[in-house]
């Protein structure tokens, strides 16, 4: 969620309740002006019956999939939930889905518990973009 707000309204907000919302923000990238609709679900909420999962995955072009770099659980759920989407996604047409793995918190560097070089080696291996952010910079 604090990434999200932060891509929607340049601030940080450090405190998030557990709940789903769905955004939409006009922005212009290369002189096109785009409509992003942004299905933001916290990590808690991603475990619920498949069938809400598979709603969200049909709803969406592409993803975003968010993990902190000071927590490996959060990192350790990425690769299943990649093949979730791929699965659902690809499956359906020959086009393949654009998935990004963003590692955020990388301001705590003092806790970092997942490498850069995790994140990045697994993105490889998943055939999807990385990054690493901070949130709160």
């Amino acid at each position: 969620a604090a990434l999200t707000v932060r891509f929607l309204t340049r601030r940080f907000i450090g405190e998030y309740g557990d709940m789903e919302f769905i955004y939409s923000h006009n922005l212009t990238v290369d002189g096109r002006e785009i409509l992003f609709h942004i299905w933001d679900v916290p990590n808690s909420q991603q475990a619920e019956d498949g069938s809400s999962e598979e709603k969200r995955i049909q709803w969406a072009d592409s993803f975003v999939l968010v993990y902190s770099i000071c927590d490996r659980a959060s990192f350790n759920i990425l690769p299943l939930k990649i093949q979730f989407i791929k699965a659902a996604k690809e499956g359906q047409s020959q086009e393949k889905v654009p998935i990004v793995i963003v590692g955020n918190k990388r301001d705590l560097h003092h806790q970092r518990v997942v490498s850069s070089e995790e994140g990045r080696l697994l993105a490889l291996s998943l055939d999807c973009g990385f990054y690493e952010v901070s949130a709160a910079e």
